[in-house]
């Protein structure tokens, strides 16, 4: 049958058409027999030839799709053993039972066939286990996209090698912008002389440009005290594994001439918008300097940071005028508010509780409203013996409130000073915090990479002994309307006193200055010690800490608690300063349960030792010589291995540079 009668549409009314024709023949052949028939072959012969090239037709159809299966088939065979790709069949047990030769070209072997994965390919196996669908693994030294067929227990395997090197390559040679500034210049040349200054800079300059010539950077001073840098991701990866040993450099050298100048680096990477590289960088500088200085920020667009460096304390100002400015423009934003409600961190402690009494004389002496959100629940024993005497003064406690009463009497225009934290993880209430717009953060800690968004004004010193010192500073500057209270001044001396651990650590000429005009304002001394007294079991509980105490490196001691016991942060806090007290000891570690499924960890050091960096590295922060951390779903056996190897990798760190 021809093709086209196959179609029913066109079948049936050809059918017609020859009935009529033969009817109509039939109907002629009644009057004119020789028409009939020459009618009749007419018809047969047409029809006759139809079908015969219909017939030739399907022949060579037929011979064509014979031919076509045959090389598609030859095709196969070909593409199956001679095509750029692997193919592996695997069986239950991890066996190969078959490969094209393609495959088995890499393994330099004729045949895997018969072998365990274990032996050829033991990363593999992770994949197949898994159930993971593509991965890329490497073999031989080259790099292979594999898809894993679960089902038919097949892998294919496709040499990505090129398509890598091409892709490194590409990041490698991306652009990286880095902004260099010299945390001290002003401060170091401003007694100079013209020669000296120029010696200095000529000095600085050299050190930068041959680092910059042996490492491939463009750099360019743009002004005294700041350079630009342009290189690649590739020559930062180099840099980032020797620790950006020009921190060090500078400094040491400097320091041979008499001065010491450290460097901070913002380095802004990971994108192709050179705006925005730019503005990575400036954001990166300004994340190192707010963490004291002569360190390395590099901030990535999701928000990450890697930081290197920041070995030494941070530098004491030589000038007030930074506290007056930043003084006088919280004055400007308290007078602005209807109200301002003062927030510290949880579980207060003596500096939290004093700079927010400080800061609510802030604002008294500028006629505004002002209420401190506190949650008795959270305080220690110290903190509860500071409310218990301000409880005698009416006027004060009745301006301490908890957190949903700040909650209900917070408007658009109140103002939220937020003390002694930066991080919205760690303020008492954060429900407040993203309820009021108009946010001031008042911090003496190294900044990290959680940092309250969007606030007004910032002001973080991690020069200064504590946030009570920089608020005691604040009311220097502030309209003399009242007086100061005992109480009040009290409670900022008693901050200053614990976080300074009675100015023996991180104290300077202006921590004097704030305690002495303190003292003059009527702080009590004292109520002080009285405040600072602990009980007994208090004294037990952190001897019992200090008696598992080991030395894991020369200087290094380490002491944890009991799997089975609890003891709070304080307690935790005094073992590592008491430990630190003792002969032979450069840094302390005290690992304890702090709650269920919860292990803290205190560190303390004598600034030989960065314990900030090693408890970063656990999620933590704090300062060069105090830091924490908190880890959960650890055990306290676990917990010390992980700071084994962290104060391992730390001191690896500071060997190569």
């Amino acid at each position: 049958m021809p093709a086209f009668l196959e179609k029913r549409s066109i079948r049936y009314p050809f059918y017609g058409l020859i009935g009529v024709t033969v009817v109509l023949l039939i109907v002629l052949l009644l009057y004119n027999w020789i028409l009939s028939v020459a009618g009749l072959l007419l018809m047969f012969f047409p029809l006759y030839y139809m079908f015969v090239i219909e017939r030739r037709q399907r022949k060579e159809m037929e011979e064509y799709i014979s031919t076509l299966s045959y090389r598609v088939k030859k095709v196969g065979e070909e593409a199956l053993m001679e095509m750029p790709i692997g193919i592996m069949l695997i069986n239950e047990e991890y066996f190969v039972e078959w490969t094209n030769p393609f495959l088995a070209s890499y393994f330099d072997e004729e045949t895997l066939v018969g072998r365990s994965l274990y032996d050829v390919a033991d990363s593999l196996i992770p994949l197949i286990k898994q159930e993971v669908e593509t991965e890329i693994i490497t073999l031989h030294e080259r790099k292979f996209r594999v898809i894993h067929k679960r089902e038919e227990r097949l892998l294919y395997f496709f040499d990505v090698t090129e398509q890598k090197e091409i892709e490194k390559k590409y990041q490698d040679e991306r652009t990286v912008i880095g902004t260099i500034f010299l945390d001290n210049y002003d401060d170091l040349t401003q007694g100079m002389d013209d020669q000296m200054r120029g010696s200095i800079n000529n000095l600085v300059t050299s050190i930068l440009n041959k680092w910059a010539q042996d490492n491939g950077i463009f750099l360019k001073r743009v002004s005294s005290e700041r350079f630009i840098a342009v290189f690649s991701e590739g020559i930062l990866r180099s840099l980032e594994k020797g620790k950006f040993t020009i921190l060090d450099d500078v400094r040491e050298m400097t320091s041979k001439q008499n001065v010491s100048f450290t460097l901070s680096i913002g380095v802004g990477t990971g994108v192709t918008s050179l705006p925005e590289l730019g503005a990575l960088a400036q954001s990166s500088l300004d994340l190192a300097l707010g963490r004291g200085g002569d360190q390395v920020a590099i901030k990535l667009p999701n928000g990450k940071v890697k930081f290197f460096g920041g070995k030494t304390n941070p530098v004491e100002k030589r000038t007030r005028v930074r506290a007056r400015v930043i003084s006088h423009a919280l004055r400007d934003l308290i007078t602005a508010s209807d109200k301002v409600i003062v927030m510290g961190h949880k579980n207060p402690d003596m500096d939290s509780i004093g700079s927010s009494i400080g800061i609510y004389k802030v604002a008294q002496m500028n006629q505004k409203e002002a209420y401190i959100v506190v949650n008795t629940s959270e305080l220690d024993n110290g903190g509860k013996r500071l409310m218990e005497e301000i409880r005698q003064s009416e006027q004060l406690y009745s301006h301490f409130i908890g957190p949903e009463q700040a909650l209900e009497m917070s408007t658009e225009k109140t103002l939220l000073v937020i003390v002694d934290t930066h991080k919205p993880a760690l303020v008492m209430e954060e429900r407040l915090l993203n309820k009021i717009d108009h946010v001031v953060v008042i911090d003496h800690h190294r900044r990290g990479e959680d940092f309250i968004a969007n606030p007004l004004l910032v002001y973080m010193e991690p020069y200064a002994s504590s946030t009570a010192e920089l608020v005691t500073e604040f009311l220097e500057y502030q309209p003399k309307r009242g007086k100061i209270e005992m109480i009040e001044a009290t409670a900022l001396l008693a901050g200053i006193i614990v976080d300074t651990k009675s100015f023996s650590l991180r104290t300077g000429s202006r921590t004097f200055d704030a305690a002495s005009y303190l003292r003059a304002h009527g702080a009590d001394t004292v109520l002080v010690q009285k405040l600072l007294k602990e009980d007994v079991d208090t004294y037990i509980k952190r001897a019992k800490l200090i008696e598992s105490v080991s030395f894991y490196r020369e200087g290094v001691a380490i002491a944890k608690g009991n799997e089975n016991e609890l003891n709070d942060q304080v307690i935790i806090a005094q073992a590592a300063d008491t430990l630190l007290t003792m002969d032979g000891v450069l840094a302390s570690f005290v690992i304890s349960k702090r709650s269920e499924g919860v292990i803290g960890i205190s560190a303390r050091s004598l600034g030989n030792i960065n314990v900030q960096v090693i408890m970063e590295s656990l999620k933590g922060g704090g300062h060069l010589t105090n830091a924490a951390t908190q880890l959960s779903g650890l055990t306290i056996n676990e917990t010390e291995t992980k700071l084994k190897l962290a104060i391992d990798e730390y001191f690896e760190g500071v060997k190569k540079e």
